[in-house]
């Protein structure tokens, strides 16, 4: 029997970002970088890669570390950090992977005869004369490689343009010959920052970082972290290397623009840096980006979301869920994990992650420990929202919680909808549960738990129950 598919993805205790999603042989391959929980900075671990079969979205395996950061000469003592990266599958079948260093303005490559195998270094990327791309008089520095083989050549895609640094002119692409490593055509801007966007069509969405690309039929789609940083754009174009036209959002990190069930500019969870791109699997598309965990914008996870592909080519929003991969929602009875949470907020709106007085995913121990994930922070009118469960005939929930927190939880089908149940709680130092009649009309519904009381509460798991006794 096939598992069901969860948001994020990924076991609670991997923090894998940056995804860039791919289909080889009849299996899906996230590469991306690595967060290490509670860790001081970004992309602190080697490269991971996770896999999973097309037909089964919600077993995935861990392939290990495909590519460890002293790999690379630059960086033999492992002080810098391996940064978002792409692969891509060249001429002669062999797998290519391009990355960026924390400290350095040049492009890395390594090469590995299967996706998931272990990568060895195999050259920087450089002109004719061997200047490294990045080191030449005039040239930007490079950063986040997104990458596409095509005909006789790549394109690689890089560029980082920070909110309010007028030096750097958006994101580039240069052509680079069959060897994947010579520029055969120098760079180029194909998407402009905020403070060059005016009259582009780009305004309010310029380029910041996150460069990727697919091509769907004809048509090539640039994909990319805009200068608000939670959301993620793209632009489309009939030709690789020029005449971008803006196209919309794909997927704010914390729901920013979605109307459908809430103010459009209203934020249902902290946001921050996003990167991600776009796959199709069993004839359907999705966008795979990231969160943040921790309340810290160093400890991301890999999620992804459904997307519909109108047939003028283009994408409406996606919406956030806990049930992206599972190709419909979630079964409304058994218990599920709190850190499934796609919505985290309280009645102090903030677009961004931060602050003590918000709630937070985390998890027990250290990074690398097996621990479950799960939501801390859950002061008075917090409130922690899952979408979405095909309920039928709940007639109880079950909630486990620990903390020095007095009061109760409040269940609710909509964000500002009725109450259809609520749970009181009482002082606990260990995880203890707590049950309540629960008024749940048959049918697919999003399930809202906001704690009213004292004190500080956290949240681990509920149950959706169909017996009375």
């Amino acid at each position: 029997m096939k598992k069901q598919a969860f948001n994020p993805y990924l076991p609670s205790w991997e923090y894998i970002p940056d995804g860039e999603p791919y289909v080889f042989d009849g299996r899906v391959y996230v590469y991306g970088s690595h967060d290490k929980y509670n860790g001081h900075v970004f992309c602190l671990g080697d490269y991971m890669c996770w896999s999973a079969s097309v037909d089964d979205l919600g077993d995935w395996r861990c392939e290990g570390v495909i590519y460890e950061k002293t790999a690379d000469p630059y960086n033999k003592e492992g002080k810098m950090c391996l940064y978002a990266p792409d692969v891509v599958k060249g001429p002669e079948g062999r797998y290519y992977l391009y990355y960026v260093l924390d400290k350095v303005s040049v492009v890395s490559v390594a090469v590995c005869d299967t996706p998931a195998g272990q990568y060895e270094f195999y050259g920087y990327v450089h002109y004719e004369d061997g200047t490294l791309l990045g080191d030449r008089q005039g040239d930007e520095p490079q950063f986040d490689p997104g990458v596409l083989w095509e005909g006789d050549s790549v394109y690689l895609y890089t560029g980082f343009c920070g909110q309010g640094d007028t030096s750097r002119n958006g994101a580039m692409v240069t052509v680079l010959d069959t060897d994947m490593l010579t520029v055969k055509e120098a760079p180029k801007f194909v998407a402009p920052p905020e403070w060059k966007s005016e009259g582009s069509g780009f305004e309010g969405h310029g380029f910041f970082e996150a460069p990727s690309i697919r091509k769907i039929g004809e048509t090539y789609y640039f994909i990319y972290s805009s200068s608000v940083m939670h959301e993620l754009c793209y632009a489309t174009s009939r030709f690789p290397d020029r005449e971008f036209t803006y196209r919309g959002v794909l997927v704010s990190n914390c729901d920013l623009h979605i109307s459908s069930y809430k103010p459009a500019e209203k934020p249902m969870a902290y946001g921050s840096n996003n990167h991600g791109s776009l796959v199709e699997i069993g004839g359907e598309w999705y966008i795979f980006y990231h969160r943040h965990t921790n309340g810290s914008w160093f400890c991301r996870q890999g999620c992804a979301e459904r997307i519909e592909l109108s047939a003028d080519g283009s994408f409406a929003q996606a919406e956030l869920t806990s049930c992206g991969l599972n190709g419909g929602p979630l079964k409304g009875e058994g218990e599920y994990p709190a850190y499934l949470a796609c919505h985290l907020f309280t009645e102090e709106d903030s677009i961004y992650v931060g602050g003590d007085q918000f709630p937070k995913i985390m998890q027990d121990g250290r990074d690398g420990d097996e621990e479950l994930g799960y939501v801390a922070n859950m002061e008075h009118g917090a409130t922690a929202g899952f979408k979405y469960f095909d309920c039928q005939g709940i007639r109880r929930i079950t909630i486990w919680t620990r903390g020095y927190a007095k009061g109760t939880f409040e269940v609710r089908m909509a964000w500002d909808g009725p109450v259809v149940a609520e749970i009181p709680i009482e002082f606990s130092n260990v995880w203890e549960s707590y049950t309540a009649k629960a008024d749940i009309p048959d049918g697919i519904h999003a399930l809202y738990f906001t704690f009213s009381g004292d004190g500080n509460a956290s949240f681990r798991s509920f149950r959706l129950e169909h017996d009375l006794t």
